[in-house]
């Protein structure tokens, strides 16, 4: 019966090859754009799976409570780690201090790269559960030891076994192979980590270090831990709670630390919080694809229902005939659900190839390493679901609207669709461009957004300017020669040492007092060191006073501050007032733009600039914009090899460091752009098979109105007014939609723009100029054709 079912729909499918190119092709397009969510989707849901311990592994954090006002950080204090070991071991299998992750120069002999790595404990390996190639998970258990990726000891020794073998880090430490991992997927949190070093490794090398060993003021490093299997993340959470706060020192105390743990299960969906409360993350950029995905194939099966009832009279008789010889209805729905199901697998089949095709492309857009999960048998089966699924939606109306024909109307010539036939149709085509004019009204705010935080005044001159992560001393020992012999080249202006790059936000500290600060107010300033170069380097603007200078001796006890930081303390006049930090006396010597270092969307912070009195983490050059960029690098690189031999001249441009800060919403853009423009595609589609049909189906209507003295113009506003009108009621359920869906994404950025009513007028105009592109051909053909013909025909 079956069999049967398919030879009918397969001859149908070859009798109608116009409007079966379009259900299938319609589909296809919907299905494909499904898949390809459903694996981005699938791909975030994973997130740190590879780690086999995924749901015992947890960060630990702290709330801290600041004028009223809760934050949190994930910048743990030191002997924290020693007191959740010791005090708690009933609770944790494991607990790893980790530095965070930072690039660092690993060397072998004269081959020298910058590679990004962790300093962790020796339980980490096994707790992350690293897939080891060579070696064991004990491999950090030697302090001079180090665990290499495997794209890492291939770089670093080619085809040569790396076990034992010896590698240099940062140009001062020598340490020996004692394992090799499999790259990390880029699903996980670690998957930048080329290598692993010891914990007490970065401890002995580092002096500065020690300082930090017992205050549990200063948080500098992260801390994960493992719970045992009997262990309740929450209950834990609750007993370490109060374990910062009973160890600081009694002036500290004000903060309210509260500690807690946060599941590796939530770093990625759930890692967003605000006053204290986790408000979400990743999650609602995975709702959101996902509502787009069912909305884009949604619009794929309206596309098949319409028209599959609008040649509904075509297939009246057949259906007619076959309840006359004893067909029951059940048998029909069957018939027509079997048709329905042939089209789906055939758009399912091309649809698998558009994604097999285009999955590169998608992962270059967002930016992941998505590949199809052929042998995954949960990967078939969710297929298999889905076309059944699919099949159901997309059948489901024209099966039970079809076989509800009554056979005596339709063998006597008496059925006629009615006038209310075609109101389904007029419903679906609205609910179609209702999902893809919101797509594109969505899609021009996000690149609004975009566009309007790029604009955005940065108070420095980014366009010229590099920087390089500094991994030894070698910069600052020679800083004076390398400086000099830069400017006399006339590649460069000026160079200069900081603690963190231009494009960084640095660390927050507390403590400073000024004329006028209220008493028990806990202030927080965020904080950089400069060498006197720096202003000049980074071009930064004076509102009012001076840069630092190298030739005035009082100025190591100065300061330059930003117009945020003014505000904040309430100065009228700040240059020349005396600020207190530290049991120094700080005297500002002026005051500069706000300069956005961290996120553009959010409102920039107050900031002071200190005279910097130790190596800089990073040393910044301006290029001399009358040299070429080429030339000026060349220079500057042999300059850094003849005085800096240690270390890879590895630089950023400040420019693209900086937009990488869109990256995210760029790529959220992107990605909806695509997204609409299928989805207006697919609606257009169906739009240009319900013209064909409606143009057909008037043919008789149409000669005959040509014959009494219809234009062309007239006969083509008749045709296309009806889509037309369809096509605004859209737009007028839309726009509002629109609005209130991206008013409240805004609200999240405290530096947006406003949504201007321009916008949803360019989206109702475009909307209803594609209708008219779309029915037109159609229309004008009808139109044009000899009315002699067509009533011949009639």
């Amino acid at each position: 019966m079956f069999r049967s079912y398919f030879k009918i729909g397969w001859r149908n499918l070859f009798k109608e090859k116009g409007y079966s190119l379009i259900n299938i092709g319609g589909l296809a397009a919907g299905m494909a754009v499904a898949v390809l969510i459903g694996l981005w989707i699938y791909d975030e849901l994973s997130f740190n799976k590879y780690h086999q311990n995924y749901d015992s592994i947890a960060r630990v954090m702290y709330n801290v409570t600041l004028n009223g006002e809760t934050g949190h950080s994930d910048h743990m204090p030191m002997p924290l780690g020693p007191e959740l070991a010791q005090s708690f071991q009933n609770d944790f299998e494991h607990v790893v201090m980790s530095t965070f992750i930072h690039d660092h120069i690993i060397s072998n002999g004269d081959l020298k790269f910058t590679k990004l790595g962790n300093y962790m404990e020796p339980d980490a390996p096994e707790m992350l559960t690293l897939d080891m190639v060579s070696g064991t998970h004990n491999g950090l258990r030697e302090m001079n030891s180090i665990m290499l990726s495997e794209s890492l000891a291939e770089t670093l020794f080619g085809d040569e076994d790396p076990m034992n073998k010896v590698v240099q880090i940062d140009a001062k430490v020598n340490v020996k192979v004692t394992g090799v991992y499999k790259d990390i997927p880029k699903n996980s949190e670690f998957y930048e980590a080329a290598f692993i070093a010891p914990w007490d490794l970065y401890m002995s090398s580092n002096g500065w270090l020690e300082r930090f060993r017992d205050s549990w003021a200063s948080g500098v490093i992260q801390i994960l831990v493992q719970l045992k299997p009997h262990a309740d993340l929450d209950n834990v959470s609750l007993k370490i709670k109060s374990t910062i706060y009973d160890h600081v020192a009694e002036g500290d105390n004000v903060f309210n630390h509260e500690v807690f743990l946060h599941p590796m299960s939530k770093w990625n969906l759930y890692g967003e919080f605000k006053n204290g409360k986790n408000v979400g993350g990743q999650i609602r950029f995975v709702w959101l694809f996902g509502t787009i995905g069912i909305f884009v194939l949604l619009l794929a099966c309206i596309n098949f229902m319409n028209l599959s009832t609008a040649r509904s009279e075509r297939r009246a008789k057949e259906v007619g005939v076959r309840k006359a010889i004893g067909s029951a209805r059940l048998q029909l729905v069957s018939q027509f659900f079997s048709e329905s199901l042939l089209v789906v697998i055939l758009a399912f089949i091309l649809s698998i190839g558009i994604v097999w095709l285009t999955l590169p492309w998608f992962n270059e857009i967002a930016n992941k390493q998505i590949t199809m999960p052929w042998t995954n048998q949960l990967f078939w089966i969710l297929c298999i679901t889905f076309v059944g699924l699919t099949g159901t939606i997309a059948g489901s109306y024209p099966a039970l609207y079809l076989s509800s024909f009554q056979a005596v109307k339709v063998l006597k010539g008496t059925f006629r669709a009615g006038r209310f036939a075609s109101v389904p149709r007029k419903v679906l085509v609205v609910m179609q461009f209702t999902v893809s004019v919101t797509l594109i009204i969505g899609t021009i705010i996000v690149y609004q957004q975009i566009q309007y935080t790029k604009d955005r005044a940065v108070g420095y001159t980014r366009e010229g300017l590099i920087y390089l992560n500094m991994k030894t001393n070698e910069v600052h020992d020679h800083f004076d020669v390398v400086r000099n012999e830069l400017i006399a080249s006339g590649a460069v202006l000026e160079i200069a040492e900081s603690n963190i790059s231009v494009v960084s936000i640095g660390s927050n500290n507390g403590g400073v007092e000024w004329k006028g600060k209220k008493p028990g107010y806990l202030d927080n300033f965020n904080m950089d060191w400069v060498s006197p170069e720096y202003g000049k380097t980074v071009g930064w603007q004076f509102i009012a006073g001076r840069d630092f200078s190298r030739d005035i001796e009082s100025d190591k006890r100065g300061v330059v501050v930003n117009e945020s930081a003014v505000k904040y303390m309430g100065l009228d006049d700040a240059v020349g007032e005396v600020i207190r930090w530290q049991n120094q006396d700080l005297t500002i010597l002026g005051v500069v733009k706000d300069m956005v270092v961290g996120s553009p969307y959010q409102s920039t912070r107050q900031r002071i600039y200190l005279p910097l009195g130790w190596p800089g983490n990073v040393v910044s050059i301006r290029i001399n914009p009358e040299r070429s960029t080429h030339e000026a690098l060349t220079t500057i690189q042999s300059v850094f090899k003849e005085h800096v031999p240690g270390m890879p001249f590895d630089y950023y441009f400040a420019d693209e460091q900086y937009a990488k800060k869109f990256s995210s919403e760029v790529r959220i853009g992107k990605l909806a752009s695509i997204f609409a423009a299928l989805a207006i595609c697919i609606s257009c589609l169906g739009l240009f098979g319900l013209a064909s049909f409606v143009a057909e189906q008037r043919t008789k209507e149409i000669g005959i109105r040509k014959i009494v003295g219809a234009s062309v113009y007239n006969l083509w506003g008749m045709l296309s007014k009806d889509f037309v009108v369809l096509v605004v009621i859209s737009c007028f359920i839309a726009i509002p939609l629109a609005y209130y869906y991206l008013n409240n994404w805004l609200q999240q950025y405290e530096y947006r723009t406003q949504i201007s009513w321009w916008i949803f007028g360019v989206t109702v105009a475009g909307a209803v100029l594609i209708t008219l592109m779309t029915v037109s051909f159609q229309a004008i053909k009808a139109a044009m054709t000899n009315p002699v013909k067509s009533l011949r025909s009639e």
